[in-house]
Formats: structure tokens, sequence, C-alpha cells
């Protein structure tokens, strides 16, 4: 048996003080679910409030704070992240499941997004003077931090994807009121408990943990909230954009995906495996950027899925924290249920059963199960609808064309990939694809911290995460003219 750390204790973080809650709830390890990783306190919405107002009451001072004080904040925290990277991914793994490597890099991408952030504090939203028309008449362009955000995170990445809202937020002059999943409430506070000591002023940053249906819509419905980023389902993300735009808050959203993966004929299929293989089933599957539909071109096809077939086979599947593992448990009981049923569906449906998906039992109780494979057709809901889990199918196209048209058939546009030796066919697609994000000769999971990131259609909603392009959301314009 592989043992954890000793369960933490961890409370709500509103103005500069650590507040316990009149309830509380518990995080367990999925590879081992008799190991608590945390207790934690599940906020009110009374202390929703009380975070918000804090933020509200902190945001001029620190709006109004240098460039050099921001970045030197921001600096300190991504050097704790990084340094402490072994122990946070420790964490992570233990309440995620994601494998150690897995875990650590994922601190270590935090940490580097923070010191990113810390660069774009110096370097500013960017202004511009502009010519008037009229003679004697100056013209600025400015931009200035939107205020209070509200920041809901998911339970996937969390500590990157906090860290990449959290960091723009800061860096461009905000206050902040962070609510992450209730899945992971010990990686929130951890990031906080490192916050917390970079010497920001009481209420520039709060942590509320609790349920979306009480803390979630409290931040969502409060009208000192003057902005909303939420990353999540596409159902909860809709609700969210429902009821910000209600009272005009601005919003931003990162939801579901259902991206595919592109194989042509000329492709190196060994290289196209390996894409399709970290693309749909590292993470178990469970992130937004995953490749669920595999399209591949009618004479590779059948070969295609048998090099595939025969990778699933010998991948190990365990305890996250067990050396060697290839995928660990997926989050928790639910969405081991939640898997199971979709391959029910997928065999109702009529879908050719190639691998997997059965429930799994290692030396551990855990939520194990193994990476499934599915032959469909693109009326299968398997092909359509997000599973968010080591869930893959395999669409057969006649040509390139039929492949471009099957990966734009989807309500959803955050990503897709090709995997091609033809560069007609690679810059064709990177144009065609109807998406926020294309990789060629790639997986489809896996994107650099300081580019921006996000969706179209279903999957997005509002200006870009990550890089200089978080600025759009983060800052508003202002523009001045002045009698010279």
């Amino acid at each position: 048996m592989i043992h954890g750390e000793l369960r933490q204790s961890v409370r709500q973080y509103i103005n500069g003080r650590w507040e316990t809650s009149a309830t509380t709830g518990v995080s367990v390890n999925p590879s081992d679910t008799s190991e608590v990783v945390a207790e934690y306190a599940r906020a009110d919405r009374r202390q929703v409030e009380l975070a918000i107002r804090a933020a509200n009451e902190a945001f001029m001072h620190w709006s109004h704070s240098t460039p050099q004080r921001r970045a030197d904040v921001l600096d300190r925290i991504g050097a704790e992240l990084l340094a402490r990277k072994d122990d946070l991914g420790l964490l992570l793994a233990r309440e995620v499941g994601k494998t150690l490597p897995e875990a650590v890099a994922e601190v270590a991408r935090a940490g580097q997004i923070f010191k990113f952030f810390a660069g774009e504090a110096l370097r500013g939203g960017g202004g511009e003077n502009v010519a008037s028309v009229r003679a004697g008449v100056q013209v600025d362009v400015t931009r200035e931090p939107v205020g209070v955000v509200g920041l809901i995170t998911p339970w996937n990445t969390p500590f990157a994807v906090p860290a990449s809202k959290i960091a723009a937020a800061l860096a461009h002059g905000n206050s902040v009121v962070f609510k992450p999943a209730e899945l992971v409430p010990a990686c929130g506070w951890a990031l906080t408990d490192i916050i917390s000591r970079a010497t920001l002023p009481a209420g520039v940053f709060n942590l509320v943990m609790g349920s979306g249906r009480e803390a979630g819509q409290a931040l969502v419905d409060s009208a000192l909230v003057d902005a909303l980023s939420f990353t999540g389902s596409a159902a909860n993300g809709e609700r969210v954009l429902q009821a910000a735009a209600a009272r005009r808050a601005k919003v931003q959203l990162e939801m579901g995906g259902k991206n595919a993966l592109v194989v042509l004929a000329d492709a190196d299929l060994d290289r196209a495996v390996d894409c399709a293989v970290q693309g749909a089933y590292f993470s178990n599957g469970q992130r937004c950027t995953a490749s669920s539909r595999l399209i591949v071109e009618a004479t590779v096809h059948d070969a295609f899925v048998a090099k595939l077939r025969q990778r699933l086979k010998i991948l190990k599947i365990g305890h996250a924290l067990e050396r060697g593992i290839d995928i660990g448990p997926v989050a928790d009981a639910e969405r081991l249920a939640q898997n199971l049923a979709w391959i029910d569906i997928a065999r109702e449906e009529g879908a050719e059963h190639v691998w997997g998906g059965d429930a799994l039992q290692r030396a551990t109780a855990g939520h194990y199960m193994s990476p499934a494979l599915f032959l469909a057709r693109p009326e299968h809901r398997i092909a359509r609808e997000e599973i968010f889990g080591p869930l893959a199918c395999v669409l057969r196209a006649g040509d390139y064309d039929e492949a471009l048209a099957l990966c734009n058939d989807t309500p959803f546009g955050l990503c897709a990939g090709i995997c091609t030796n033809s560069l007609k066919h690679a810059m064709h697609f990177r144009r065609h694809a109807v998406v926020g994000m294309t990789m060629v000769n790639l997986p489809t999971a896996g994107v650099d911290f300081h580019a921006p990131f996000g969706g179209r259609k279903g999957s997005g909603y509002g200006p870009r995460e990550q890089g200089r392009h978080a600025a759009e959301f983060y800052t508003t314009v202002k523009t001045g003219y002045m009698l010279a």
C-alpha cells in the first residue's frame, strides 16, 4: 500500500484572515478511498458576500499600486510554486488522481504562469496614441483594471487553471474572489496559502470553498462582482452567462470540448497513435482538450485501430503515486459511474467495442477503469457528447474533405488536431477547422502557458485566457481626449 500524508484541515481566506465555516466537507483520495486528503470549510452565501465586499474595498488601493509591486508579488508566488513543485504535486496526485509526474508538471506550469504575469505587470496592458481628426487634440487609449473578479475553476487542473486566472487578474490590478471546485479544496487552499504570504493587501485576494449552488451562485449574483471567469461544463457555463448578462457583468467562459484528431493516409501511424493515446487517454481523458473523436482515413483505418489497440493493452493503470503508472484513477465515484454508463450507451447504440471500458480492482480501493475504444458512426452519442473520461471512438472518413467535415460536425469548437505529412492538408486544416486551437502532428491536449487559450461555438465565450490576450478580459479600455 502507498501511504499519503495525513489529512489537512483547510479554511476560507477572507480579507487577509483564515476563517472557519458552519459546515465542512471532505475530499478523498481517488487512488485509495480509505484516505481522506482534506477536511474543508464550506462557505455559505454570507461568507462569500463578506469576501466580495473585502475585494471591493481593497480594489482601489491595489489598482493604483505600481507595476513593480504587482510584479514582485507575482514573481514571489511563482518562485514558491516552482520550489515546492514536488510536495504540491504529491498533494495534487492524492486529491485528483493524476499520475505523480503529471501532477508535478502541472504545479511547475502554475509557477511559470505566475512568473509570466509578473512580466506582464511590468509590460502593462498596452496603450496607444491615436492621431485626432481635429487639430491640436491629443487622443490616448489606455487600459484599466475591471474591478472585482470572481473566478470559478474546475477540479481537473486545480493548480494551472486557477493560476492562469489569478495571476492575470492580479497583474492587471484587479481584486479577486476565488472559488475552486469542491472536489479539490486542498489544492485550492495550498495555492491560497502561498498567495497569502506574498504581501498582498488584505482583501485583494480571497478564497471561498463550497458548492456551486451556494458559493458559486453568490459570486454570479453579486452586483459588486464586475467580471466572472468560469471554467467548467457547458451547462453550468450557460447558467453563469445568463445570470451575469442580466446584470451586465463581464463574462469569460471556458467550457466543454468534443475534440477531433484527424489521421490521414500519409501520416506516420506510430506518431498518430502516440498523439491519440496522449490526447485521448492521459489524465484519464479528464481534460477539455482531450481528443475523444479519432477520425481516420479509410485506407489506414484498420491499421491505425490495430496499433492503437495494442498500445491500450499495455498501458498501466494504478495508484497515482506508483512508479511506472501511465494512468491513475478517475476523479471520484460519480465520474466512474458516469463513464461506465457511457460504455453501456455505446454498446446499446451499436458502436463496435474494440477495447477496455471495465472497472478495475487494484491493491487499494479506488476509482479505476481501463481506457475504452469504440468504432462509431457520427450519429452515435459517444461521437457527439462530451464524456470527460477515458473513452474515445474512431470514425472512418473516405478522404481529407470528409474528415474535415466530420471534424467540424460538432456543437463544440475548442481544439482539433491532424496527423499528416502533407503541408497542403496541414495548412488547409489550420485555416478551416472551426476551433480555437489547432495541432499538427501533436496531441490535442497540451498547450503552452504563454499563448492564448480558448474555443469557439459551445466551447467558449468572451476573450481568450492566457498570455498577452488575457488583458482583453481583465482590463477595460478608456479613451482620453485633451486639447494641447
